[in-house]
């Protein structure tokens, strides 16, 4: 329920400016899992629909299960004219879908907020036989003096900063744990994320664990970030180095279905 909680006053702002996902990438997942626009998907901890709408422009039937109230209504006013998009106010853990009722699912920025071991469980009951989980995540390549010069600038303001995405890029163990058999195939997109000023700040005041405009720290990592910002744009915009991963598997032994 804390968790929950956490995106309360950001819906909006997630929304405006957290950043897409490559077309490459639903590209492959259509094509390297024989998906096609008869495909059920769930997409879990869809929040303000960013993935979703991408899964519903490829023409699929779309469950979006979201446990923020703010975040499912921003989805909902903006996907609300499409005839495939279903909100659910449901959980990772307990989503309320039938057993057996979905070919595939997606979980896109999301999967470190979720109880994983409660969540393959989930996922075993919702799939049908041999559909897959993809597990996406948008990675800032953290070498990068900017992207360094960002983590000083969360550690100092933030006191519940864990890393980006709480640290879980860094655990291939957890992925290991939670694919059947520890098998997944991975792929990788190069997508830089650029930004201008006011998109710049707004994406890392879109953070769980940025300050609110009520906490002391949050004019002062307004600043930060705004002087952060001035030493590296160029031309006006900023461009973060990022990848986008995706991780996908089977989390349940089908060969009882051959």
């Amino acid at each position: 329920m804390e968790n929950i909680k956490k995106f309360d006053q950001k819906a909006t702002i997630y929304s405006k400016f957290r950043p897409d996902y490559p077309d490459a990438l639903i590209n492959d997942m259509i094509s390297d899992h024989n998906l096609n626009h008869h495909s059920i998907i769930a997409d879990i901890g869809s929040g303000t629909g960013i993935l979703t709408k991408k899964l519903l422009d490829s023409h699929f039937k779309v469950f979006a299960v979201e446990p923020n109230a703010k975040m499912r209504e921003v989805a909902e006013e903006k996907l609300k004219n499409n005839k495939n998009f279903i909100s659910v106010n449901g959980a990772a853990e307990y989503t309320s879908l039938d057993t057996g009722s979905v070919d595939f699912i997606t979980t896109a920025q999301a999967f470190h907020w979720f109880d994983h071991k409660m969540f393959k469980k989930e996922c075993q009951r919702m799939l049908k036989p041999f559909g897959k989980v993809m597990i996406i995540s948008n990675e800032r390549l953290k070498e990068a003096a900017i992207n360094q010069e960002i983590i000083k600038i969360y550690t100092k303001f933030c006191p519940e900063f864990r890393g980006f995405s709480n640290g879980l890029s860094e655990s291939e163990e957890i992925y290991d744990k939670f694919f059947f058999n520890g098998a997944y195939i991975t792929n990788s997109y190069h997508f830089p994320l650029t930004y201008n000023q006011s998109s710049f700040v707004g994406r890392h005041l879109s953070a769980s664990y940025a300050p609110k405009k009520e906490d002391k720290h949050y004019s002062m990592i307004i600043e930060a970030l705004h002087n952060l910002f001035e030493k590296y744009c160029q031309n006006g915009y900023v461009t973060l180095p990022n990848v986008t991963i995706s991780r996908c598997g089977f989390v349940k032994d089908n060969s009882f279905c051959q």
